[in-house]
């Protein structure tokens, strides 16, 4: 157990030592007799604090979640309150102060109360306020607070590994999931006006002239005889759109706050494309690329189908796997040891350092008590694989690499274009949101597009927007620990950070203005109808890990589901 000084009994022991060496000095024996029983006072009210504090915990003091589930959903940018207990079973009040949620950085935590006192035998209910800025699945591990003993001198910190899962979707995924649909079926009635088509059907879409072959059997008899002319009925069939959504997840569009992150706008506007078609009836595929093809899901249509697809957005979009982490085996192994310690009943003391087969093994073990059921990512070796499947089950952060994940921008394009030409259905309309290749017209990326041109398909560009992820406030970037036999690093004054990030934000905007038009216009001349994402709330800055405010999507809305 550790245990820690306040600042006042820090205050008493360096008075306490000042009074003994002034009476040392001037031979005063009353002088060193006061401050050393102001030394003494210290040790004793150390130990008693010691006591009451095992007391406490061999009674029983814990905290608990309230309610059955351990898991909860939420919206991007929403704010979720969840309830807790702390609970005291001695005969004696318990004061704890710095009450603190250990969770994911994802996740933006506040606590009421956050100091108190908990009565004999009695429990305080308190306030869990989470806000969500980024969609994933992220893990509230526990609560920690630091107990003061009887004389209030010493503090002793605490912690409780109660593992709680919040799974943050896309905010129109949220809305389009939590409404009531069909009725005492339970079936779904698509909304929305279908696409017509002439063909064989039983609607009739208007009365035209004769043409060299035409069947008989469609001729209107009666019709023709009054207006003294053949005239031929033409038919109409509903049809329902077949849409693809191309989704690039590559990890340099994780860079940038969290919550105003080319990704996290993006997944918004591709959560906004499935859900308008979802409702309308059409048929929604999705894909999900980043160095490669990550997820591929056929089209359909449903409540079920859509929960299905926001889900692949979660997983396709992570970070946990090896080519996509700044993790390697032994980061994911001190994390899991960090994590798996106070859930594991033997503290993990029968496992060496170093052993991490045997924290391999006890991570799987412990593994069923996770929030999340969670695939295996890739990795490197089973063992590591187990590892970053332990993180992914309890929503413990892996980040994005600062590497790019891909070398050929315009061959994993098409890859995943390729792949959307080749499936069956046809498709009726394609959404990519990705960043253009650097040469557009040349490469594998223009025998696509024309393959889906041939086909039939419109095809629809949207490009990540960087400009919220450039815009203050801006937060130093974190450097890794210093090594002492890198030498002397000189460390950058904070002052000297705010004057040169708006030069480099600036130079950066426009740099990437300028190639996003340069790129964007060359998908025009193939035939691409280019389109502008909009952000739903980051119209004015926000601070880090702030949640926007919800509001409605400020793009109009187009027949042919195009975002404007």
């Amino acid at each position: 157990m550790q245990l820690y000084p306040t600042r006042t009994a820090a205050h008493l022991a360096i008075v306490g030592a000042a009074v003994v060496t002034v009476g040392l000095v001037a031979r005063e024996p009353a002088i060193s007799g006061w401050g050393g029983a102001i030394l003494v006072a210290l040790a004793l009210a150390r130990a008693v604090t010691l006591v009451s504090v095992a007391r406490i915990r061999a009674a029983g003091f814990e905290m608990l979640w309230t309610g059955q589930r351990r898991l909860i959903r939420a919206q991007r940018g929403g704010v979720v309150e969840i309830e807790a207990e702390v609970r005291n079973r001695d005969t004696l009040a318990a004061r704890f102060v710095r009450l603190r949620a250990v969770a994911s950085s994802q996740l933006d935590v506040s606590i009421e109360p956050d100091r108190g006192e908990v009565l004999a035998s009695g429990r305080l209910k308190v306030k869990v306020k989470v806000r969500t800025p980024r969609v994933g699945h992220h893990g509230l591990h526990g609560l920690a607070l630091e107990v003061h003993g009887a004389p209030g001198l010493f503090e002793v910190p605490l912690t409780f590994a109660n593992p709680y899962g919040v799974e943050v979707l896309p905010r129109p995924f949220m809305a389009y999931l939590m409404q009531p649909r069909g009725g005492r079926s339970h079936l779904v009635a698509p909304v929305g006006r279908p696409g017509r088509s002439r063909g064989e059907g039983d609607e009739l879409r208007e009365l035209r002239e004769h043409q060299h072959g035409d069947p008989f059997r469609k001729i209107a008899w009666k019709a023709s005889s009054r207006r003294g002319v053949l005239l031929v009925r033409e038919l109409e069939r509903e049809e329902r759109d077949v849409v693809w959504v191309v989704l690039d997840a590559a990890v340099e569009l994780w860079a940038g706050p969290v919550g105003r992150a080319p990704l996290d706008i993006t997944i918004d506007e591709a959560a906004t494309i499935i859900t308008r078609h979802l409702a309308r009836g059409d048929r929604v595929g999705l894909v999900i690329f980043a160095s490669g093809v990550r997820t591929l899901i056929q089209p359909d249509h449903g409540p079920t189908h859509g929960q299905k697809l926001a889900h692949a957005m979660l997983v396709g979009c992570s970070t946990y796997d090896a080519d996509r982490s700044d993790l390697d085996e032994a980061d994911a192994a001190v994390r899991v040891l960090e994590h798996l310690r106070p859930l594991d009943a033997q503290g993990l003391a029968d496992v060496r350092r170093g052993d991490l087969d045997r924290l391999a093994a006890r991570a799987d073990a412990m593994r069923a008590r996770a929030p999340f059921p969670a695939v295996a990512p890739v990795g490197r070796s089973p063992r590591d694989r187990s590892l970053r499947r332990y993180l992914a089950s309890y929503g413990i952060e892996s980040p994005p690499r600062y590497e790019p994940d891909r070398r050929d921008v315009a061959a994993t394009v098409a890859d995943a274009l390729t792949a959307v030409a080749r499936a069956k259905p046809r498709a009726s309309i394609v959404h990519v949101l990705a960043t253009p290749p650097p040469e557009v017209t040349g490469g594998p990326l223009p025998p696509v597009l024309q393959r889906l041109a041939r086909r039939s398909a419109k095809v629809f560009w949207a490009t990540p927007d960087v400009e919220p992820a450039l815009t203050p406030p801006w937060k130093p970037a974190q450097r890794p620990p210093h090594d002492p036999d890198d030498g002397v690093v000189a460390e950058p004054a904070r002052d000297a950070f705010q004057e040169a990030a708006p030069v480099a934000a600036e130079a950066v905007l426009l740099r990437a203005r300028v190639a996003q038009t340069r790129r964007e216009a060359a998908l025009r001349r193939l035939g691409v109808r280019v389109i502008r994402i909009r952000p739903m709330a980051h119209r004015t800055p926000v601070d880090h890990l702030s949640a926007p405010e919800p509001t409605a999507p400020a793009s109009p809305t187009s027949d042919d589901g195009v975002t404007g």
